[in-house]
């Protein structure tokens, strides 16, 4: 076999499980109404390298994961699937069903940015009404 043609290491190449990772994360920045600048600050990189967290692009070391989750105020378990028999406590479940789809995200993310109690409290019925409905 040709050395070009050889398989490529690819013990550092990201998995299904960093794209997961970074979904969390996205999702709880964007539920505490933070940038990814804002969040790359707290941890210290740089903007473009929250994008690559996120999006499952480039791995998390375990120091940068720690920092991540004390930035985000959350432990670090919070970032990944539960173990089969384990229960999940309920903060920890609805992040992630948030967490679960486009628009669950997107809903968190205006949500947090809604600076009025009552409009929050009115949207949260809205939603648990059209929820009962469904």
């Amino acid at each position: 076999m040709d050395r070009k043609d050889a398989p490529r290491n690819t013990a550092r190449a990201p998995e299904p499980l960093d794209a997961m990772v970074g979904a969390r994360i996205a999702s709880r920045r964007t539920a505490l109404g933070l940038s990814q600048t804002a969040l790359g600050e707290l941890v210290g990189v740089s903007c473009q390298q929250v994008q690559k967290y996120e999006g499952g692009q480039n791995r998390i070391s375990a120091s940068r994961l720690h920092h991540l989750a004390l930035a985000l105020g959350l432990p670090v378990e919070a970032f990944f699937p539960e173990r089969p028999g384990e229960a999940e406590n309920a903060e920890l479940s609805l992040m992630r069903s948030m967490a679960a789809t486009p628009e669950g995200r997107a809903m968190a993310d205006g949500f947090s940015r809604i600076e009025d109690r009552s409009v929050r409290q009115a949207l949260t019925r809205l939603v648990e009404v059209l929820a009962r409905a469904a």
